[in-house]
């Protein structure tokens, strides 16, 4: 469970990175969570964006994504929600305690 202290880090990194996972019209499909599985093994904070023909809200694709790839929701905006899921060895991003 992240603390507000260590969310609003991670909303501060987040800010200057661009949209890599896209939730369509077909929503929260296999090929969406996999692409979320590998983006965040690879980076462990990942911007997605929910597209305008799709069904769903961001908040609900995030909250979807979170579930499956056992990550934590950080910051929803709009159509823009980030996700976070920290590595149990070699951490990129180290948060700040408290």
């Amino acid at each position: 469970m992240l603390t507000g202290k260590q969310r609003a880090y991670l909303r501060s990194l987040a800010q200057k990175e661009e949209a890599i996972l896209y939730v369509g019209k077909a929503g929260v499909t296999e090929p969406v969570i996999a692409e979320a599985r590998d983006a965040l093994a690879a980076r462990e904070l990942v911007k997605g964006r929910v597209q305008e023909a799709s069904m769903l809200t961001a908040a609900e694709a995030q909250s979807a994504l979170c579930q499956a790839c056992q990550a934590e929701g950080v910051q929803v905006i709009g159509n823009v929600f980030v996700l976070h899921k920290k590595r149990d060895n070699g951490a990129k991003i180290i948060l700040p305690k408290g």
